[in-house]
């Protein structure tokens, strides 16, 4: 008996990703719902290979080549009785709507839409726990973090340790990035995602989200999640527990890998897809560059990031010039997040114990 998918966003990079994975897995897997923005080409090529029992084009206009349309379409597509987990690719707060509906409807969200969390943390996992769903996250270093911790008990970990690899202005001194274009900006020296994502890593307001993230799925303080920088993108997270031993998920960079253990978590299926890591060809012996960067300001790091993400339209600098937008929205929020509760809760079901 396969299980039923609805790809949320499927002509996008994640998207796509995840078809790749479910071609070499279709013996236990089926895709059951297909939506997309507005690449209705794509879409339709990807409907006729598939041929899912429901298609949606959120901006759809006159075509008539989808069952649903309008942003309603995604809903749809993850509340259908034939569909058992949710990869939820699209961009933005778009996704929110449909992972509260997943969740609420018991299903499994294989989540690659961080805004999700970021924007509606505590009511999408008090939404988890009430409806019966769970959320496995997609991005590569919050699946290594999952990989590590699971089947352990809450009490035993000490501290997470995301990786980022820098982005393309790493070695830049501050003149330089100051005047950065977004052709810059987007090429990324050691992943291939989409633009917006592409244009947040190179910012680094990327990994501030992710540390928002990893609070929310995996229950620990933001002062227990730390970020190293690690150009190599070789070691996606570590975990610390408490009795000072660490353990790492080493990989070499692909999306095809988080979305399959999205898929199967918390068991692993042999899969042919991705290159098998080789110590010697990564460079195992060099030393990891880091520095820490603490996280607790949720707001204002939120706030000041949708600045950056709007010079992704259009040509202008990637990183703006003058006040940083991030720092001084920060400032305004620091009472409020001194006062806001903390979600202690992990999520993702069969993680860590409590």
């Amino acid at each position: 008996m396969t299980v039923g998918v609805a790809i949320l966003g499927s002509t996008g990079s994640i998207g796509c990703s995840a078809l790749q994975v479910l071609a070499r897995q279709r013996e236990r897997f089926r895709v059951a719902a297909l939506t997309a923005h507005s690449n209705a080409d794509l879409l339709e090529r990807q409907a006729a290979e598939w041929r899912p029992t429901y298609v949606g084009l959120v901006n759809a206009g006159k075509r008539n080549t989808a069952n649903g349309k309008g942003p309603e379409c995604l809903v749809e597509a993850a509340t259908r009785p034939d569909v058992e987990i949710v990869v939820n690719a699209i961009v933005g707060a778009a996704g929110l709507e449909a992972t509260l509906a997943a969740l609420a409807a018991g299903k499994r969200v294989a989540l690659a839409n961080k805004e999700t969390l970021v924007m509606a943390g505590e009511l999408v996992t008090r939404t988890a726990r009430e409806g019966g769903g769970e959320i496995v996250p997609v991005d590569s270093e919050h699946s290594a973090v999952l990989q590590c911790i699971t089947g352990r008990r809450t009490a035993e970990l000490a501290r997470l340790i995301l990786t980022a690899s820098g982005g393309p202005f790493r070695t830049w001194n501050p003149e330089r990035v100051s005047g950065a274009t977004v052709d810059e900006a987007l090429r990324h020296p050691t992943w291939k995602m989409g633009k917006k994502i592409t244009v947040d890593s190179a910012s680094l307001v990327n990994k501030a989200l992710e540390v928002i993230e990893a609070h929310f799925l995996f229950g620990l303080p933001y002062e227990s999640v730390d970020v190293v920088v690690h150009p190599q993108s070789v070691v996606h997270a570590f975990v610390e527990f408490v009795d000072g031993s660490v353990l790492a998920q080493v990989g070499f960079p692909t999306m095809e890998l988080p979305i399959l253990y999205a898929l199967t978590h918390p068991d692993r299926v042999p899969d042919q897809g991705a290159r098998r890591f080789d110590p010697v060809a990564a460079g195992a012996r060099r030393a990891l560059p880091g520095v820490r960067a603490g996280t607790r300001r949720r707001r204002g790091r939120r706030d000041g990031a949708h600045g950056v993400q709007r010079r992704e339209r259009g040509g202008r600098g990637a990183v703006p010039r003058g006040k940083n937008p991030v720092r001084s929205n920060r400032g305004d929020h620091r009472a409020r997040a001194r006062r806001a509760p903390r979600e202690r809760r992990g999520v993702a079901r069969g993680g860590a114990r409590r």
